[in-house]
C-alpha cells in the first residue's frame, strides 16, 4: 500500500473519488502591522461596518462586506509585497476612484491601470495602509462618466490582444441592477 493511500482520510458519507463542493466565500483575512490604522481606513474610506469579533489573543477586526466579511489581523512585521489581492464591489465607483486618487493609494506597475475588460466591467487596484493589494470592481462601464477618470481608464484590449476565449470571460456571473 502506498503511503498516500494509508494516510488518506475519507470523511463519513463520501465515497472514494467523490468531490466535496465549496458553496460560498465567507471571508477574507488580511494582515496589518497596525490593525487600528487599517480598520480606520476600511471604515472611513470604504464605509465598511465593523462587526464584533472574538478574542483570539491578538488584535483582530471584522467588517461586514456585503454578505461576506473582511477580517484584519495584526502581524509583528510587514509581510513582503505580493500581488495576491482581494476584490470588492462598491456602490459608487467614481467616488471611490476620486477618494483613492486624493489619498494617492493606487497601485503602480502591473496593476497600475484602470481597465475596462472585454465584458464591459471595470477594475482598479490600490494599496491599503498595510500594503495589501485591493481590487475594486464595477459591472458596467456604460454606467460611468468617462470624463471622471481623465486618461486613467483604458480598454484592456488596447494593451493586450484578446483571443476568442478571452472575450468570453465575465468578471460578474450575475447582472447587477
Amino acid at each position: 500500500m502506498a503511503l498516500h493511500e494509508a494516510t488518506t482520510i475519507i470523511p463519513t458519507g463520501l465515497a472514494k473519488g467523490t468531490v466535496m463542493k465549496a458553496t460560498a466565500l465567507n471571508h477574507v483575512s488580511i494582515p496589518a502591522v497596525d490593525v487600528e490604522v487599517s480598520a480606520r481606513f476600511y471604515r472611513d474610506v470604504l464605509g465598511l461596518e465593523e462587526v464584533p469579533a472574538p478574542n483570539f489573543g491578538f488584535p483582530v477586526k471584522w467588517f461586514r462586506l456585503g454578505t461576506q466579511q473582511l477580517h484584519l489581523f495584526e502581524v509583528a512585521e510587514q509581510p513582503g509585497r505580493t500581488y495576491q489581492h482581494l476584490a470588492i464591489e462598491v456602490d459608487d465607483f467614481e467616488g471611490t476612484y476620486l477618494r483613492l486618487r486624493e489619498l494617492d493609494t493606487f497601485e503602480e506597475g502591473r496593476f497600475g491601470k484602470l481597465y475596462e475588460l472585454p465584458d464591459g466591467a471595470v477594475q482598479m487596484y490600490f494599496r491599503d495602509p498595510a500594503d495589501n493589494l485591493v481590487e475594486v470592481n464595477w459591472p458596467d462601464v456604460r454606467r460611468l462618466e468617462r470624463a471622471t477618470f481623465g486618461g486613467d481608464l483604458e480598454r484592456l484590449d488596447a494593451h493586450f490582444p484578446q483571443a476568442d476565449e478571452n472575450l468570453q470571460a465575465r468578471l460578474f456571473f450575475q447582472t447587477r441592477g
